[in-house]
C-alpha cells in the first residue's frame, strides 16, 4: 500500500450490508469470499462473507483499499487481521435488528480495542422519519465515551456508502494534522 492510498474496513453482523456497500463503492470488480449461509438463525439470507471482501476507489494521486469483515463472532479472529493498517472503520447496522444493541457494543467494542481508529457508523433499514434508533445508539455510544459520526443510509445506493468513506476520510485528516501538530 502506498502512501497515497488508504485502507478503510466496512465490518459490522451479518446482513448488515458490508458487501453490497463495497459492491456499490468499488471501481473494480469486488473480491467476495461469500459462503453457504449455515447460520440462518442469525441472518436469514443465503450467502455470507467467510473471509473477506474486497473492493478499490479509484482517487487522484491513489486510492482507497475496501475491506469488508465477516460479520458472524465465529470469525471473529479475522477482525484484528483485516483491521492491521487500516485507517478506519465504518461500522454497519441493521436498524431493524432486535439486538442491534448488542451488535452495536460487539463491533464498536472490537474495533475501538484496535487503538481507537476514526470510525463512522452507517445505520441501515430505516423509515425515513426513523430518529430513535439514531438517537438510542448515540445514547450509548456517548456512555462510552465515544462520538462517531451516525449515518441513516441504504447500502445498495453509492452516494449513501460515499458519505460514510467521506466522513471517514474528514476523520483520518484531522487525526493527521493533529499527529503533524504534536
Amino acid at each position: 500500500m502506498t502512501n497515497d492510498e488508504f485502507k478503510i474496513l466496512f465490518t459490522g453482523p451479518m446482513g448488515a450490508g458490508k458487501t453490497t456497500a463495497i459492491s456499490a463503492l468499488s471501481d473494480q470488480e469486488c473480491i467476495s469470499t461469500d459462503v453457504l449461509n449455515t447460520d440462518i438463525d442469525q441472518c436469514d439470507k443465503a450467502m455470507t462473507t467467510a473471509a473477506l471482501d474486497y473492493g478499490f476507489i479509484d482517487i487522484p494521486g491513489g486510492g482507497v483499499r475496501l475491506y469488508g469483515t465477516p460479520g458472524q463472532e465465529r470469525f471473529r479472529f479475522m477482525w484484528p487481521i483485516l483491521a492491521n493498517n487500516a485507517a478506519g472503520v465504518i461500522v454497519l447496522l441493521n436498524g431493524e435488528h432486535p439486538d442491534l444493541d448488542t451488535h452495536l457494543s460487539v463491533f464498536v467494542d472490537a474495533f475501538w480495542e484496535q487503538g481507537a481508529m476514526p470510525m463512522v457508523i452507517g445505520v441501515g433499514r430505516l423509515a425515513s422519519e426513523d430518529f430513535d434508533v439514531i438517537e438510542r445508539i448515540t445514547d450509548i455510544l456517548l456512555e462510552r465515551h465515544i462520538s462517531p459520526p451516525i449515518f441513516s443510509v441504504d447500502v445498495r445506493e453509492k452516494d449513501d456508502v460515499l458519505l460514510l468513506v467521506e466522513a471517514l476520510l474528514c476523520q483520518i485528516e484531522v487525526n493527521e494534522m493533529g499527529m503533524m501538530q504534536a
